[in-house]
């Protein structure tokens, strides 16, 4: 369970940098900034789950084409369906990370059931910690609430992607 543990801290700690270059640099919410945003994001997530089998550059380009996925959906059906098509993104990211799982650990089995796993727990996370950005005034924004609640966020997704099972 520790590398769960590592891996969320990790990917909450790039999610909260991520956090104080949209606040910080005043970024407009445009395609091409939330594209690259999904890119780097998920390319850290596939490079940590590669790491723990040597095998980081797969694991990063696995979760690159993942993060530009997510992120293209979400420009695609956010016009339909608001901001909240966001919980439905990274919802079924989880699903992708968990075949990647699959595929570069050769194990855990299942990875349908774990992804759905991933996806519950991880979008709850997500939900509970979804008001970080409001009130939106990033000079007041405290970052290592941020860091703490992407943890929260993170980290059932990555115990569910991650635990080893029976042995």
């Amino acid at each position: 369970m520790r590398n769960a543990l590592i891996g969320a801290v990790l990917i909450a700690a790039v999610s909260t940098l991520g956090d104080f270059v949209w606040a910080g640099l005043h970024l407009p919410h445009r395609i091409v900034y939330g594209l690259a945003h999904g890119a780097i994001l998920f390319f850290c997530m596939g490079a940590y789950f590669g790491a723990l089998r040597r095998k980081m550059l797969f694991g990063a380009m696995y979760g690159t084409a993942i993060g530009i996925a997510a992120a293209a959906s979400f420009y695609v059906l956010s016009p339909f369906a608001g901001y909240s098509v966001m919980f439905f993104v990274w919802a079924f990211v989880w699903i992708a990370l968990a075949f990647l799982v699959r595929r570069i650990l050769a194990a855990p089995n299942a990875p349908m059931l774990r992804g759905i796993m991933a996806m519950i727990g991880s979008g709850l996370g997500f939900y509970l910690i979804s008001g970080i950005w409001r009130p939106f005034d990033p000079r007041g924004w405290d970052y290592a609430i941020h860091l703490v609640s992407w943890t929260v966020a993170y980290l059932p997704g990555f115990v569910a992607l991650l635990y080893p099972g029976r042995r």
